[in-house]
């Protein structure tokens, strides 16, 4: 939502008199039906006039018809009577809040079905992506709000209005002079406080604008986020995130500034009609006012008009407004949810998004393949206390042969590590140390190791989103570190365990990484890492992807067939068949190993890495790489590893 479009929203809301006449018939409905209700509530009340008038009375009499009369008895007797109506107030709290349970329940239950319904109606009108986000807020903060502030509300207007009546009544009866001294400061707070209502409501109604608005901008960016990192977009919606922000700070302020109003009006009806009768006194007395009159007048201010009058104006300039605003949010006339500034990022989310989908494949790299930052602590495969070093041998010494593919050695390697050393952090505990690897295009190269010991680390240097504190990364003969995300994507990919698969046609992921892919590449992707059931369940390779309707196998077999379609020469599949049963995984590996390319995976089975031409074994301590048969024979890790797999001890082939 652009601020003119916010800003025209504002004016057409600001109105809070709108508000009251749209929810007018809807509060009398309610109010009708709860007819009962309200007249148990009512004589529950008329306890708290009575006892409003006895506090005052109780303590006028005892002075002037007791203590200063010389009759000690009597005026204890009507501070008893003044003590009891006190204690009487509890059974009358209690009745009350049983009876506001009849109002504020059937009010949540009908907002959250109204809610609900409209929803549910905005999602079937709108069609696949057409889902209210404010609708959370609504269902959850929103209701909770209109809930407890109804509450709130009813209970301070019902004791303001029968706890002033009984004080006034009281007031009248001890003298009216009385009533000409108190009521004019009175009015003067009360007046000024209602007249910062209309711009108290309108401040309140847009700050929860301003709130539903970051809430929907941060919903929608969580769900485009890998979208955002392969534009570059993440910049503009950090931005447009903070003024976001800073519009709900205003919007804050200037709710601050009305409540600062309110409290100056709340003191002058606090404390200008005690003032007023404490300066009156002289001319009160005059007029035939006795101390005890003047001491019950001083009780009723202080015990009952005043802490009710406080607590009114306390709930109708906090509760009142944000009721208001609420209610008229929920169940009053829908406005277009509020549509954020499109970028390139947002609109893979869009099923059909092709246009937009082509522009980001022209990029030609995963999304979790952005430029390479500096490592952070705690990232990648966590940073363990052990070192993986020593050079890794080729097997078979100066001509190695590596699983039947005779290597070229006037070819470039297709992935070379030199001395490369990674810590996250100056102090912390190497990663990997001074690890040297040399892999052979066309060679297909298992990594296996315990947890967090650096496999996903070494991955990711390989793919240059990570830098190493040391030494040497080379793809191809070409160094990957500050290189640009298109020439990395141009090089290798990347697919991480938890598969990417974005909003669009079942072709436009599976092309993602090679936009020029004709319809016979396809077909033998798919027919190589078996995917056809999807394609069949979902109606083609044209038929729009819901990714949150797919398995997370079936993820992964969308990413995995992507990057067979890919014209990378090197695959890294980092534990990237985890979610497959092993028969799938072994078809995809194979498929894979038998694409033209070099073939990287971190091993998830022991299957993987008996397949594969050599094995890595990451052991903290020494680094050991070979054919099976020879790391099982040289690295105990792995027979230990092996007979974890197998469910028994390892034994030697």
């Amino acid at each position: 939502m652009t601020r003119r479009a916010a800003s025209a929203d504002t004016r057409e809301t600001d109105d809070g008199s709108g508000a009251v006449r749209r929810l007018a018939p809807h509060a009398r409905r309610f109010l009708a039906r709860r007819s009962g209700v309200l007249v148990r509530l009512a004589l529950w009340s008329l306890a708290e006039t009575g006892q409003a008038f006895l506090v005052g009375q109780g303590v006028a009499r005892a002075v002037d018809q007791g203590f200063l009369a010389g009759d000690t008895r009597r005026g204890l007797l009507w501070l008893t009577v003044a003590l009891v109506s006190v204690l009487l107030g509890a059974p009358v709290i209690r009745g009350v809040f049983a009876e506001l349970a009849g109002l504020t329940e059937p009010l949540r239950d009908g907002l959250v079905r109204h809610a609900v319904d409209r929803s549910l109606g905005s999602a079937a009108a709108g069609g696949p992506g057409g889902t209210d986000r404010a609708a959370v807020s609504r269902l959850t903060n929103q209701v909770e709000i209109a809930r407890d502030s109804f509450a709130g509300l009813v209970l301070t207007l019902r004791s303001f209005v029968f706890t002033a009546a009984g004080a006034l009544l009281g007031l009248l009866s001890l003298h009216p002079s009385l009533l000409v001294v108190v009521l004019p400061p009175l009015s003067l707070g009360l007046g000024l406080f209602l007249v910062t209502l209309r711009p108290m409501a309108a401040a309140q109604r847009r700050a929860l604008a301003a709130d539903e608005a970051l809430g929907d901008h941060a919903a929608r960016s969580r769900a485009a986020l890998r979208d955002l990192t392969a534009c570059g977009t993440g910049p503009a919606a950090a931005r447009r995130g903070a003024e976001l922000i800073e519009d709900a700070a205003a919007a804050a302020r200037v709710l601050a500034g009305w409540a600062a109003v309110r409290t100056a009006a709340l003191g002058v009806a606090g404390h200008l009609p005690v003032l007023a009768l404490l300066l009156a006194v002289p001319w009160l007395r005059g007029r035939g006012v006795t101390a005890g009159a003047l001491l019950g007048a001083f009780t009723y201010l202080v015990q009952s008009l005043l802490p009710a009058l406080h607590t009114l104006m306390t709930a109708l300039g906090a509760a009142g407004s944000r009721l208001l605003v609420v209610l008229d949010r929920i169940i009053g006339p829908e406005r277009p949810e509020p549509r954020p500034e499109r970028t390139r990022a947002a609109e893979p989310e869009r099923a059909g998004g092709l246009g937009s989908v082509r522009a980001l494949a022209a990029t030609r790299t995963e999304p979790a393949l952005a430029a390479a930052p500096r490592p952070a602590p705690g990232a990648g495969g966590g940073a363990v206390t052990a070192r993986a070093t020593a050079a890794i041998p080729r097997p078979g010494g100066d001509a190695p042969h590596l699983g039947g593919r005779p290597a070229d050695r006037a070819r470039t390697a297709a992935v070379e590590l030199r001395s490369v050393t990674l810590s996250y952090g100056v102090r912390a505990e190497p990663v990997l140390d001074s690890l040297d690897l040399c892999v052979a295009p066309g060679e297909h190269l298992a990594v296996v190791g315990p947890s967090g010991i650096g496999k996903s680390t070494l991955t990711r240097l390989v793919a240059g989103t990570l830098v190493p504190s040391g030494g040497e990364v080379r793809v191809d003969g070409r160094e990957v570190t500050g290189r640009p995300p298109a020439e990395l994507s141009a090089l290798r990919v990347l697919v991480p365990q938890e598969a990417y698969v974005f909003s669009g046609t079942l072709s436009d992921n599976l092309t993602y990484l090679r936009p020029g892919a004709s319809r016979a590449d396809l077909d033998a992707a798919v027919d190589a890492l078996g995917l056809w059931p999807l394609v069949e369940r979902l109606g083609g390779l044209d038929a729009p992807v819901r990714p949150a309707e797919l398995s997370h196998g079936e993820r992964q077999l969308v990413a995995l067939t992507r990057a067979w379609v890919s014209p990378a020469p090197l695959l890294l599949l980092d534990e990237a068949t985890c979610h497959l049963d092993p028969a799938a995984e072994a078809r995809a590996e194979e498929a894979l190993a038998r694409r033209p390319g070099t073939l990287l995976v971190v091993a998830h089975r022991l299957s993987s890495a008996v397949r594969a031409d050599r094995v890595l074994v990451l052991d903290g301590t020494d680094a050991v790489c070979g054919t099976h048969d020879e790391v099982l024979d040289r690295s105990p890790l792995y027979r230990d590893l092996t007979g974890h797999w197998q469910g028994g001890p390892a034994r030697r082939r």
